[in-house]
């Protein structure tokens, strides 16, 4: 029988990502070799390393659950039937940011770990989210993890994405929004929790998924380059338009008689203004819209000039007729 890999973690099967990192990063720590001299912890090291490579990469894992250990060495193509690089101190260091992080906070003494974490009444795992070593404590954290050959050179985490929802008053005239975020900084030296406010300026007419971002703001950590933080713009619902690329769409309600004998409607628009429109003299269907040029939102790149203002109809129908009332319309309508 092949290796339990969920075992070796202590982990049930369907754990979720956050479960595997929280479990991988206490074992780690707790038999590091530099830390854990007692018989076996070397080998014990290595082999919670070979489980988190695994179960931390998506598409290992699922070749594991379904043909265990023996379909790994034949699953993963391009790799040569090897589903662990075989250094666990590159798996830790690519984790952790650092092959050695009890030298980049106490020393190069593995020992007074021991004695800090004694002091601060606090476990191993729970030290490390404080310095912020893939913890959950920043408002706007992100960490992920998949096994790659060990590099001298910086690692960047992936793109943190936050969605901003914007008004479509906002899109029309361009708006300036103020983001607060928390991260970590080595700006003393030291992991330090600090907040910063974010400007992010909206142009007129920009459209909903256009990604603003800001370079490097993520937390800091020794040997590695803070992560990117994109806002995707979203339109926030409006109780009166919806929009439809740079044109804006509004539905006015008008009954069955005014659909056929005409009616005089004020369309309002995003500046504040009303617009007449007069539908006297002709028929007003389900399908039929009016555009209003030039009312809509600014073309993201021709902010003079303007999408339309589309009209259309949101006709009520009675629930019930008199039978007086449905023997003459049947004598007038055409067939």
């Amino acid at each position: 029988m092949g290796k339990d890999f969920y075992k070796i973690l202590g982990i049930s099967k369907g754990a979720s990502d956050d479960e595997i990192k929280k479990a991988y990063r206490k074992l780690a720590l707790k038999y590091h070799p530099d830390k854990n001299k007692t018989t076996g912890a070397e080998d014990r090291f290595k082999e919670i390393a070979e489980a988190y490579e695994v179960l931390s990469d998506k598409k290992k894992r699922d070749i594991y659950d379904n043909a265990g250990e023996e379909g790994l060495k034949g699953g993963i193509p391009g790799n040569g039937g090897e589903y662990f690089h075989g250094d666990p101190r590159a798996t830790f260091a690519q984790f952790f940011g650092s092959s050695d992080p009890f030298g980049a906070f106490f020393g190069t003494d593995p020992s007074r770990i021991f004695e800090q974490t004694m002091f601060m009444g606090a476990g191993d795992d729970d030290m490390y989210q404080q310095m912020g070593y893939g913890g959950n404590g920043g408002a706007f954290r992100s960490q992920s993890f998949n096994a790659a050959p060990n590099r001298k050179r910086q690692m960047q985490d992936p793109p943190i994405e936050h969605d901003l929802y914007v008004a479509l008053e906002e899109v029309d005239r361009g708006c300036v929004k103020k983001m607060k975020i928390s991260r970590m900084s080595m700006a003393t030296g030291m992991p330090t929790k600090e907040e910063k406010v974010l400007n992010i300026t909206v142009k007129p007419g920009w459209k909903a998924g256009t990604k603003i971002t800001f370079q490097k703001e993520g937390d800091q950590a020794p040997g590695k380059i803070p992560a990117d933080i994109i806002f995707i713009i979203r339109d926030k619902p409006h109780s009166q338009f919806k929009r439809e690329g740079s044109d804006i769409k509004y539905a006015a309600k008008i009954s069955l008689k005014q659909a056929l004998c005409g009616t005089v409607v004020q369309v309002p628009t995003l500046s504040g203004e009303k617009i007449t429109v007069n539908t006297t003299g002709e028929i007003v269907k389900p399908n039929t819209v009016k555009r209003i040029s030039g009312k809509g939102l600014p073309f993201p790149k021709e902010p003079s000039r303007r999408g339309d203002l589309l009209v259309a109809f949101d006709i009520k129908f009675p629930d019930s007729l008199m039978s007086g009332t449905k023997d003459l319309l049947s004598e007038i309508l055409p067939n």
